[in-house]
């Protein structure tokens, strides 16, 4: 099925805000890079700031269903599949030469105090993944294999905070020791039974 060019250019607009942050990619050069006559940006967006709520989505979308692929595979230990995440991003990112992180985080740092749509949708996005990674640490529990006396869902807080920074301290390091060392504290000082 042929990509419409609404769909193009927010594919191309999410490569290209992961890597130049929101306010520094053009209209027009997502135009380029997406192959699109301008007048089909105003025509599908009417603004840059709805153009910005799609891209949110749409990497939303995707990541969700990244993290559900990990999350939802019930023949591996629920925190297995979170190392298994967490391994598989350090992977990525390093691929990556760590020139993208989490679109979500950056935009947030970018975005949070200047437009409160944005904010309000970024809030939402995260807290779609916090709920994912609360239902993995209740079956955890449920398990046998993580205290149960923690809250599931601070716990999933503490770790996508501290996941957040991690991915942070990495791109500005160019370096996966930040993320190595976060997993590695996690699951020998936070994720145990006792």
């Amino acid at each position: 099925m042929k990509e419409s060019a609404r769909d193009k250019i927010i594919t191309t607009g999410v490569e290209m805000v992961a890597i130049s942050g929101f306010n520094a990619t053009g209209i027009e050069s997502v135009l380029k890079a997406a192959g699109v006559p301008k007048g089909s940006f105003y025509h599908h967006f009417g603004s840059k700031e709805n153009f910005g709520i799609e891209v949110i989505n749409l990497f939303a979308e995707r990541y969700a269903q990244k993290l559900h692929s990990f999350f939802d595979d019930q023949s591996v230990a629920p925190l297995e599949r979170i190392h298994n995440y967490l391994e598989h991003s350090i992977e990525h990112l390093t691929q990556e030469n760590f020139s993208k992180g989490c679109l979500i985080g950056t935009l947030g740092q970018e975005l949070a105090d200047q437009n409160e749509r944005f904010r309000d949708r970024l809030a939402e996005v995260f807290c779609d993944w916090l709920d994912i990674f609360a239902e993995c640490l209740r079956q955890a529990q449920h398990d046998g294999a993580l205290n149960p006396r923690l809250d599931a869902q601070k716990l999933a807080s503490f770790l996508l905070s501290g996941w957040e920074g991690a991915i942070l301290r990495a791109k500005v390091m160019r370096s996966p020791e930040p993320l190595k060392q976060f997993v590695a504290i996690l699951f020998t000082t936070v994720l145990t039974a006792g």
